[in-house]
């Protein structure tokens, strides 16, 4: 089992289930060190005291607020854990809410919670079961880290997923950043729904969805490794400038049906109507004679 990152109880009104937490993900990056170049050496930072400027070893390290400039409020790992918080020793539930009724942008990393002795077997099924059959999740507040949190319940394959969420407040107004708004055609619109469809799948799994980053910089180490010739990348094509976004859509949904062995032939898809492009046409020859006349005028 993954080491176990928390360990508490989930609060479900007066039942309490007894749960460990462990991390639902894996880090399969590359890590580095720093490295001195000249000569290969380790580069490793050191903590030093300011004050006596000398390196102190972790046990000698501990927590502090900076409340002013000169003062240092200390607080330990075991005021930390004695906050006089419900939720420092319990994932509480507050609500059940739909699940599309949470924004994904609140939601960050997940943790699967299992149940903690036999005792817990029961409860923790209960509430699994409650919450598959419901077809909702659930909101809790719990307290990590120095902080209380939100998160969101839910179950994947029979198991409880803790993901913590943000606070509304951590989450930043778009307002300012939403785009001038462009006119955008029906025609317009089906073609890039055709183009939806075509790259529609069931599933993540396949070649498309693997880390093809890890891959390539394991293929350059391990050529290092042997002193062969580095790997060279391959040459991208450069995109070409799209003027006509409905001739873009149907070359899309050809390259997207030829990468599946599918035929090419857009045939079904929208076409720009005569009529369109004629309205389009006679506006722009009404807007320039407009402008002729008045620079005949000025």
């Amino acid at each position: 089992m993954p080491r176990t990152v928390w360990s508490g109880a989930i609060s479900f009104g007066l039942v309490t289930v007894p749960i460990k937490v462990v991390s639902a993900t894996e880090d399969h990056s590359v890590h580095f060190h720093q490295i001195h170049t000249e000569d290969g050496g380790r580069v490793r930072n050191r903590k030093v005291c300011e004050l006596e400027g000398r390196e102190v070893s972790q046990a000698e390290i501990g927590k502090g607020y900076q409340l002013t400039k000169d003062t240092v409020i200390p607080i330990s790992d075991a005021e930390l854990r004695d906050l006089p918080l419900p939720t420092a020793k319990a994932i509480e539930i507050v609500a059940f809410v739909p699940a599309d009724s949470v924004d994904p942008i609140q939601i960050a990393e997940g943790y699967y919670l299992v149940p903690d002795g036999q005792v817990a077997t029961k409860p923790y099924a209960l509430l699994t079961r409650a919450l598959s059959r419901s077809s909702r999740v659930a909101v809790a507040k719990y307290a990590w880290s120095g902080r209380e949190r939100l998160g969101l319940l839910r179950v994947r394959e029979n198991t409880l997923v803790l993901h913590a969420m943000r606070w509304a407040d951590e989450i930043r107004d778009p307002a300012e950043l939403v785009p001038a708004e462009a006119a955008v055609s029906d025609e317009e619109l089906t073609g890039a729904l055709a183009l939806m469809d075509t790259m529609t799948r069931d599933d993540l799994d396949g070649p498309d969805f693997t880390d093809r980053y890890t891959e390539a910089l394991q293929e350059i180490l391990e050529a290092k490794r042997e002193h062969h010739a580095l790997p060279q990348p391959e040459e991208p094509e450069k995109p070409g400038k799209v003027l006509d976004l409905m001739a873009a859509l149907n070359q899309s949904v050809a390259q997207a049906r030829e990468s599946r062995g599918e035929p090419a032939d857009v045939h079904d898809m929208p076409k720009r109507s005569k009529r369109a492009a004629t309205k389009k046409t006679t506006a722009r020859k009404a807007e320039a004679k407009k402008a002729a006349g008045r620079k005949r005028g000025a």
